[in-house]
């Protein structure tokens, strides 16, 4: 699976309200060692990233003048990282959130 494939999807939770859209993922390092396994997923939920699917640089990396964290957080508030298998996308997308059966890609 690849992150192209997941992000701008639609995001759900398991009772099926709408979260946001997928912007982003998390993975980290599995076994073995030099495999990743998706493991969270960033969903944003402001009209801007319905339209673009992106994150804007300060919701990024929060840092710098005071200003620009202040901004950062007020248009970061709707932004969230949650457990991959937490959410579930629309369209589906196979083998997500842990990959296909059998652990092979």
């Amino acid at each position: 699976m690849r992150a192209g494939e997941l992000l701008g999807r639609t995001a759900h939770d398991l009772h099926g309200r709408r979260l946001g859209r997928v912007v982003d993922v998390v993975v980290r390092g599995g076994f073995p060692p030099d495999r990743l396994r998706l493991t969270d997923v960033i969903v944003a939920g402001h009209w801007w990233t319905r339209v673009t699917s992106r994150l804007i640089g300060p919701e990024l990396h929060p840092s710098g003048p005071w200003l620009l964290r202040v901004i950062a957080r007020v248009l970061g508030r709707s932004t969230h990282q949650l457990p991959a298998d937490q959410v579930r996308l629309s369209p589906p997308v196979p083998g997500f959130p842990f990959g296909p059966p059998g652990g092979t890609d």
